[in-house]
């Protein structure tokens, strides 16, 4: 039976494990082909078994985001096979060391914001023509609350995330009057993965809830649409 989705595609970045792994899987369940991307090729095969084993369809598309000359030949590949992208979950990112603010090693910094800003404006740039294609393309931006809320030690991962949802809403703005395309921001909150991990080391894991949670509610927003700058933060 065809799902909500069917038909459609979609590009999930940082898919080899935690929310994007989630976010791929349950965005195959519901129909579209899902394109993974990931440094780790063995992860990303490992999500597509699990899509195909689910009845999905997916490719994979192993690179390094910081390399910008690859994302403009991912885009030029995948634009060779398909017209249009519907869905782009933009989920790729690095923590970075937790330190004072007169700590932060300049080369770290600039490796953060390599990854979790300029990649995504070479993400977008590139893949550009195929979302304005869509008749209704939705950008997700998986983002942090410290973007938004400063806290102590979390100089490096905040003032990324804030560029990270400034360029994301800027960009939609800019369609907003002559496309389809949306964007919005989406805070996860406490979710069980591997950097949650590394920030909260003494953490119950278990305290906190799993990906598959968070995946479900992207899947939803893919499928009913969002109002242009929609942010949302998923509690439970």
């Amino acid at each position: 039976m065809p799902g909500p989705l069917d038909g459609k595609l979609a590009l999930v970045t940082g898919a080899s494990r935690g929310i994007g792994a989630a976010t791929a899987t349950a965005l195959g369940l519901a129909g579209a082909h899902v394109v993974l991307t990931a440094r780790t090729a063995a992860g990303l095969e490992e999500v597509e078994q699990a899509i195909f084993d689910a009845g999905g369809s997916a490719t994979i598309a192993p690179l390094d985001l910081t390399q910008t000359d690859a994302i403009a030949r991912l885009a030029a590949a995948v634009s060779e096979r398909w017209q249009a992208l519907d869905v782009m979950v933009l989920n790729a990112a690095m923590l970075g060391s937790l330190t004072p603010v007169p700590a932060i090693d300049p080369k770290e910094f600039a490796k953060v914001l390599t990854l979790n800003v300029s990649a995504q404006v070479a993400l977008l740039t590139a893949f550009d023509p195929m979302l304005r294609a869509s008749d209704g393309a939705r950008v997700i931006g998986v983002t942090s609350s410290v973007g938004r809320s400063p806290r102590a030690y979390w100089g490096t991962y905040g003032a990324s995330k804030a560029a990270f949802e400034n360029i994301v809403l800027a960009y939609g703005d800019e369609l907003a009057e002559i496309g389809g395309v949306r964007t919005m921001i989406l805070d996860p909150g406490a979710t069980r993965t591997r950097m949650r991990e590394d920030a909260f080391p003494g953490e119950d894991p278990l305290s906190v809830k799993e990906p598959a949670v968070v995946a479900s509610r992207i899947a939803e927003l893919a499928v009913s649409g969002f109002e242009q700058g929609h942010h949302e933060r998923v509690s439970t």
